[in-house]
């Protein structure tokens, strides 16, 4: 009876052993796929506080909370199965897939950009006296959001890939949940952080009322300043989501120029790996802007084509 005992002590203690060890091994993983993608995380952090621009300062932290709320679902419900299955039975379609994404990424940018130059069309941004609509704030963050989360996660899978089929969906759940805290923590902390200003510069004096101070006045450039950074990381992202693309379905010119071009500086001492993220974000936001302008042309030219033939019908 005491073996018996003992040795299913034994195996007890072996069971838990082994999934201590696979819990390490998923949170290497995890951490591992995180950072891999942290490229991306901090572009959907530079996107997401535009969304909040114009409205009012008690609806900015239940907008936030809505579109953490699609991104979440984006990334557990649309996204991870999709992916898990894609990566499982057709991997090839992964590619083509986040090439639209990528398309689409790039339409936004030069959309907002078009809108900032010529005075209309950005159906994001709206003059002050328009209130915005929530709906359509929530609907158009999350639908960006679908983008930049299936890179992110791809990013990540790409990572993984030699993991079982269920360690891939635990690690990728988990990459899922952290990242979507992380990224919509800091845009709930930067879009309220002149509220925090505000109220350190009411109950304060000296040096700590000089920073609230600061903070009140200078957070409207600092959302300004991101707005810009958006736009560039929606151009950046989508361009490098293409470039890859273009590269990985056979067509290597565009992605060979670039790795030269990054090769001719990253020997420079000091400042080589620098230069080179440089020269790849450089062209990755070029190609994302030719693609995006071919995009808003064509759509342009067909407004204005179904339009004449309304007023002609």
């Amino acid at each position: 009876m005491a073996g018996g005992l003992f040795a299913l002590l034994d195996d007890v203690a072996a069971l838990a052993r082994m999934a201590a060890a696979s819990i390490d091994d998923v949170a290497a993983a995890t951490g591992k796929a995180t950072a891999k993608a942290a490229g991306v995380v901090i572009d959907d952090a530079a996107v997401t506080p535009q969304y909040v621009r114009g409205l009012a300062a008690e609806r900015e932290l239940p907008i936030i909370k809505r579109i953490a709320i699609g991104s979440l679902r984006n990334k557990l419900l649309i996204i991870l199965p999709i992916a898990l299955l894609l990566s499982q039975f057709l991997p090839w379609l992964l590619t083509p897939l986040l090439m639209v994404g990528g398309c689409y990424l790039s339409y936004e940018a030069v959309h907002k950009i078009w809108g900032a130059i010529f005075g209309h069309g950005d159906h994001h941004e709206t003059a002050d006296e328009h209130p915005r609509d929530e709906e359509a704030v929530v609907s158009g963050a999350v639908r960006t959001d679908l983008i930049l989360s299936a890179e992110i996660m791809v990013i990540a899978l790409n990572t993984i890939a030699g993991e079982g089929f269920w360690s891939r969906l635990v690690i990728l759940a988990v990459v899922a949940v952290v990242i979507t805290v992380v990224v919509y923590g800091v845009v709930g902390l930067i879009v309220k952080m002149d509220d925090i200003g505000l109220k350190i510069a009411e109950t304060s004096s000296g040096f700590t009322h000089k920073v609230g101070r600061g903070l009140v006045r200078g957070m409207p450039h600092v959302m300004s300043v991101l707005s810009v950074v958006g736009t560039a990381a929606m151009l950046w992202v989508g361009g490098h989501i293409l470039l890859v693309g273009i590269d990985e379905l056979g067509f290597h010119p565009l992605y060979d120029a670039v790795h030269h071009g990054e090769e001719a500086v990253s020997d420079i001492a000091g400042v080589g790996g620098v230069l080179a993220w440089i020269v790849n974000t450089l062209a990755s936001a070029a190609l994302g802007l030719v693609v995006g302008a071919i995009i808003v042309a064509a759509q342009l030219g067909i407004t204005r084509l179904l339009a004449k033939r309304s007023a002609t019908a």
